[in-house]
């Protein structure tokens, strides 16, 4: 067996002795990955949640609701506004610990509603090299990681989703729109709205993986470098230059970059990337 179907199996033995889990479920390729193959582990001893809120766009809803139907798993769906939460508007460099500590306490009471012995997230060994304080919630709250515990990267898994016909193996990578805002500005329900129109635009454009980021009342995309030339063209540029600023941006600026993981977290100083929370 070569390594990573013998981490595909300590995935599969380490679910076996949960017993019984609740995912935490956004649709996305790790969590999809984690949910179905603890539905082959466990059976009925599976539920999905996720949760709705502002900063989840309604196709990720949509998405988690039909896999859930399809593979014939019990998914239950909660609220959870993070705008409510005391400090999160302000978005400071803890949001995400905020977030995660206000979502795992609830999906804790929905699983021991339900039975259900642990809760387990969906985050894997790439994780461990960003800014992520909300990992630090999830320890704090005993939550479960179990693709981190088989030590599984994204790669693995795309490549083990293939494998296993998931239609999420290629699907592009996607965080909250909470963290497409500069630490410090005000997170509102508007400017979330006018993220997920501008990115949701970019992708029926055809663009594959994208972020809008927002600055006061500029619109910075982040897209792959190999699609620049695409959307440099007169009749694309134009169309999404007008579109944003019917969406609600002043200014639309291309990140000459290019698209990449956690780029607001690049303000940062040492001392704070060196810690989770």
């Amino acid at each position: 067996m070569d390594r990573l179907h013998e981490k595909q199996r300590d995935l599969e033995e380490y679910l076996k002795q949960l017993g019984s889990v609740a995912v935490s479920f956004s649709s996305g390729v790790d969590s999809t990955f984690l949910l179905k193959t603890a539905k082959n582990v466990l059976g009925d001893k599976v539920i999905a949640v996720t949760a709705r809120s502002c900063s989840f766009p309604a196709r990720e809803l949509n998405e988690a609701v039909d896999f859930c139907k399809r593979e014939g798993i019990k998914h239950i769906i909660i609220e959870s506004e993070e705008l409510a939460i005391e400090g999160f508007r302000h978005n400071p460099k803890n949001r995400c610990y905020l977030c995660k500590r206000e979502l795992f306490t609830k999906i804790k009471e929905v699983a021991k509603d339900h039975g259900i012995k642990n809760v387990v997230e969906g985050s894997n060994m790439d994780d461990n090299g960003d800014y992520r304080p909300g990992l630090t919630a999830i320890e704090e709250l005993g939550i479960k990681s179990p693709l981190r515990e088989a030590k599984l990267t994204k790669e693995d898994i795309r490549t083990l989703s293939k494998e296993m016909d998931l239609p999420t193996w290629n699907k592009p990578s996607f965080a909250c729109l909470a963290s497409r805002f500069v630490y410090g500005e005000e997170i509102s329900e508007e400017k979330l709205a006018m993220v997920d129109k501008a990115e949701q635009l970019l992708l029926d454009l055809g663009f594959n993986q994208v972020r809008v980021r927002i600055h006061g009342n500029i619109a910075r995309i982040e897209i792959l470098p190999e699609e620049f030339d695409k959307l440099i063209g007169e009749d694309i540029r134009t169309k999404i230059f007008n579109s944003f600023k019917e969406i609600g941006f002043s200014y639309v600026t291309m990140d000459l970059k290019g698209y990449r993981t956690g780029s607001m977290n690049e303000t940062l100083d040492d001392a704070t990337l060196q810690r989770r929370g």
